[in-house]
């Protein structure tokens, strides 16, 4: 990136990964530099006078004070076309396939590789016309990027104002650098590529934001059913080591409704890391049958590896799901985890000498969790076809203990609407997902709920909403269990505890490697929760004519019940309604034990 017009400076003093330079007087808040001999990519700060601070991505072993420090003059940005899916990359964009086959095991100080691939031709097909005006975010032509993603080429939004297409080539294969268009405007032209870059820390652009809705539909029961999140929506995933975050996250890549998946590992172990990017392109895309690989971007950063670059690795994440999200689809970027990112912030933060806040994060770590999560939403996009876009945002958080007053988490909950509170006591009781029941939350139920009475049925809302009162009323019973024994529970009480069990063990437990109960429908989902509510209700009568709990307990229809979840998709409706009816058969006609 640099050039002779490029501002030098020196290396005044080194403290881990950051590095002062003196003689830095005319360059820029948050430009990059190239620092030292081996040219490390570094970005700047903080400036005082003609110092800068730059927190440098790579290494910094070995750098010396006096050594060059020059800019490149640009702040980091991201390289956004054709050749995103598919990819994995480290924190600042470098593919890690490509930098394996330069450098070997480890990635070599001062190395770097073109993001997108500069020698693959890509086939282009024009949707726009010479003489046609165009805005920025105007979709001039489309390139098959792979079997399930259509990548659609955008003016970008660094221009202004109404243009006029002068030139666009004709449909053929192209490199992602070769002009494909030149735009007009005031006798004024401009050439563009299927490429362009754009700053990681700035928000792209977007006509307007809308009040998410539509749920992002996971197959997990647990979620879609009690805590739902809508595509457009943020949620948090917090829980202490061992509990199950990134099995979730691993679910929700690849059943959510999202056209586009974004995962990032940040501040991960590296064998945890090496596990996800050795998994995903193994996993079965269920939509396609194709690889997952098909229509996901993986960025990569250890907590071995620089803590500047994993501090950076979020903002890389969020711009490449924004511009996806600019084209007209439904993004889902996971964040695993936040801590891990907010750590880094520490760190980098210690070594600015800030005042510090709560625990020795910086005073400003809620802003920054907010200028990420803020940037997730269900917006109109650019353009003149006022298309709709939805980026939803889920970050899992690692408080040190499972201690959920840490400050990451606290600060988080002050910005997200859905709250999954992974339990290691029931990660430990091997029930799956471990999310507890009692201190999870989602602040868009209720439009979800209605968005679903809708779709699939009107009794949706009424059955969720008794499972609730009968799993929050099985907390208060316990607690009399535990001191006088269930013998002092009155029929209801027992009957309540009975259901809640039902719903915990046949419902909210559900096997993410059993090849049918990994994925719920919606359909499934109510059928299931139905029928345990309909033998609720049923069995609710059965006190007064001298049934016991246990009498309905040992009925074969219950166990029945327990295996539906593992029922084939295209059999639910007829066995729903075959045991529906044994329900209204048999519990009516119990009979008192003599």
């Amino acid at each position: 990136m640099a050039d002779n017009k490029a501002t030098q400076g020196v290396i005044k003093s080194i403290a881990g990964p950051l590095v002062v330079a003196q003689d830095m007087r005319n360059v820029r808040m948050f430009d990059v530099v190239r620092v030292g001999n081996m040219g490390l990519t570094g970005e700047i700060i903080e400036m005082h006078g003609d110092e800068a601070s730059i927190q440098v991505y790579e290494e910094t072993a070995g750098l010396e004070p006096g050594e060059p420090v020059v800019t490149t003059e640009n702040p980091l940005s991201v390289a956004l076309g054709p050749g995103l899916i598919g990819q994995m990359y480290d924190g600042i964009q470098r593919p890690l396939e490509d930098l394996y086959e330069i450098t070997g095991d480890r990635i070599g100080r001062g190395s770097s590789s073109p993001a997108l691939n500069q020698e693959k031709k890509w086939h282009f097909v024009p949707t726009k016309k010479v003489g046609d005006q165009v805005v920025p975010g105007d979709i001039v032509g489309e390139v098959k990027e792979t079997s399930s993603v259509n990548h659609r080429i955008m003016v970008p939004p660094t221009i202004r104002g109404n243009w006029v297409i002068k030139e666009i080539a004709s449909e053929g294969d192209f490199h992602v650098a070769n002009t494909i268009y030149t735009l007009e405007q005031d006798s004024k032209t401009q050439d563009f590529s299927m490429e362009h870059r754009w700053p990681v820390r700035r928000a792209r652009p977007h006509k307007g934001k809308k009040a998410p809705h539509e749920p992002l539909i996971t197959g997990q029961r647990v979620i879609d059913t009690l805590f739902p999140v809508t595509k457009g929506g943020t949620a948090a995933v917090p829980g202490p080591f061992g509990s199950g975050k990134t099995v979730i996250q691993h679910q929700l890549a690849k059943w959510a409704d999202a056209d586009i998946v974004v995962y990032i590992g940040c501040g991960e172990r590296g064998n945890e890391m090496t596990e996800v990017l050795n998994q995903f392109p193994k996993l079965t895309d269920p939509r396609t049958g194709k690889s997952m690989m098909e229509r996901t971007i993986l960025i990569a950063n250890t907590s071995d590896m620089p803590v500047a670059a994993r501090e950076a690795s979020i903002y890389t994440g969020i711009t490449i799901a924004e511009y996806y999200r600019d084209m007209g689809y439904s993004v889902s970027i996971m964040a695993d985890s936040s801590s891990r990112w907010a750590e880094a912030l520490r760190e980098i933060s210690g070594r600015l000498e800030e005042m510090p806040g709560e625990e020795g994060y910086p005073a400003y770590l809620g802003s920054r969790l907010a200028q990420f999560y803020e940037r997730a939403g269900y917006v109109t996009c650019l353009g003149q076809d006022n298309r709709e876009g939805f980026l939803t945002a889920i970050g899992a958080v690692s408080p040190p203990g499972g201690d959920m007053s840490d400050p990451v988490v606290q600060s988080t909950l002050r910005i997200v609407k859905v709250f999954w509170q992974l339990d290691a006591a029931l990660a430990y009781q091997r029930h799956f997902p471990a999310i507890n029941w009692n201190s999870s939350y989602s602040l868009y139920a209720n439009d979800v709920v209605e968005y679903l009475n809708d779709m699939i049925d009107r009794a949706w809302s009424k059955n969720r909403t008794e499972a609730l009162r009968v799993l929050n009323e099985e907390s208060r019973l316990e607690e009399i269990v535990r001191l006088v024994g269930m013998d002092s529970l009155s029929f209801d009480e027992r009957l309540t505890m009975d259901v809640a069990q039902a719903i915990r063990e046949d419902f909210l437990h559900q096997n993410s490697y059993h090849e049918i109960d990994t994925y719920s429908s919606l359909n499934k989902q109510f059928y299931l929760l139905d029928l345990i509510m309909h033998y609720y209700r049923l069995a609710q009568d059965m006190g007064k004519r001298g049934i016991t709990v246990d009498q309905m307990q040992e009925l074969p229809v219950r166990e029945a019940i327990g295996r539906f979840k593992t029922v084939e998709e295209d059999r639910i409706k007829e066995r729903y309604e075959e045991l529906i009816d044994e329900l209204d058969r048999v519990i009516p006609n119990l009979e008192r034990e003599r």
